[in-house]
């Protein structure tokens, strides 16, 4: 498919989530709260079973040639340890509470009047928003379409991609927005700032971004998904905003560790 013009598949695929979350709002508000655990308990199912797809790209043979074998796993241990103590510094989990809470009270005040008694209901909604935001970023802009669709866009060689995820970031924040509402429709501005980088990188540099990075990136991602499927099922609330800089960490390892062979 003809790209039209640079950004067209982040349009499509911003547009897509929008419309995707809209719906899911409008629906959930219908939803009894039995029907709602269900839904958040399925996502939660069919989010790990994404995140394993994800993590087994640990495994990619361009990533083992350009870092060597059994080395793989210790690039993403690595992503995630000085990714993780990044972000545990820098206190992001915390900081992206304090922007839920923000725009929550934002949209709570142009639609009902505060009232102490609402603060209890407050908090819950706020971590439903980080939930949703979280959960939904995640899995819009971790992955191969993500990063090989944008970039594509960039050099000019089609949307096919972007309009084949666009398709599948639809019906999923259908799904995650009839449980977690506003922060779903958040996620759409990640899409734009992710993709859209990307596909400025693509004009940019005239070239696509290596595959072993692509699959040190993935592979990471993959096991922030599965800390967002544990606090979806309500295993264990793992802090995996603090852990998003593994994301940037994980290419820039595979670049270092290639150079020192």
């Amino acid at each position: 498919m003809d790209g039209g013009f640079p950004g067209l598949g982040t349009l499509v695929n911003v547009v897509a989530v929008l419309l995707g979350a809209v719906l899911g709002m409008l629906a959930g508000n219908r939803l009894p709260e039995r029907v709602r655990a269900v839904v958040t308990d399925s996502l939660g199912l069919v989010t790990l079973l994404v995140a394993g797809l994800s993590a087994l790209e640990v495994t990619s043979p361009a990533l083992e040639e350009a870092v060597g074998g059994g080395v793989p796993v210790l690039i993403v241990l690595g992503s995630l340890l000085v990714g993780g103590i990044v972000g545990a510094l820098l206190r992001i989990e915390e900081r992206l509470e304090s922007l839920a809470g923000v725009v929550q009270r934002w949209v709570h005040r142009r639609h009902l009047p505060v009232v102490d008694d609402d603060r209890d209901a407050g908090h819950a909604q706020r971590e439903r928003f980080i939930e949703g935001w979280l959960t939904a970023s995640l899995l819009f802009c971790v992955g191969p379409l993500t990063i090989l669709g944008s970039l594509s866009d960039g050099l000019g060689r089609g949307i096919d991609q972007l309009v084949l995820k666009s398709a599948l970031d639809f019906f999923a924040s259908v799904a995650f927005a009839s449980t977690f509402g506003l922060g779903v429709l958040l996620s759409a501005a990640s899409v734009a700032v992710v993709q859209g980088s990307l596909t400025v990188l693509g004009v940019t540099l005239g070239e696509v971004v290596p595959e072993a990075h692509v699959a040190a990136l993935t592979a990471t991602g993959g096991l922030l998904l599965v800390g967002i499927a544990l606090r979806l099922l309500a295993v264990r609330q793992i802090p995996v905003g603090d852990l998003l800089p593994a994301l940037v960490v994980a290419p820039l390892l595979v670049s270092v560790v290639a150079q020192l062979r």
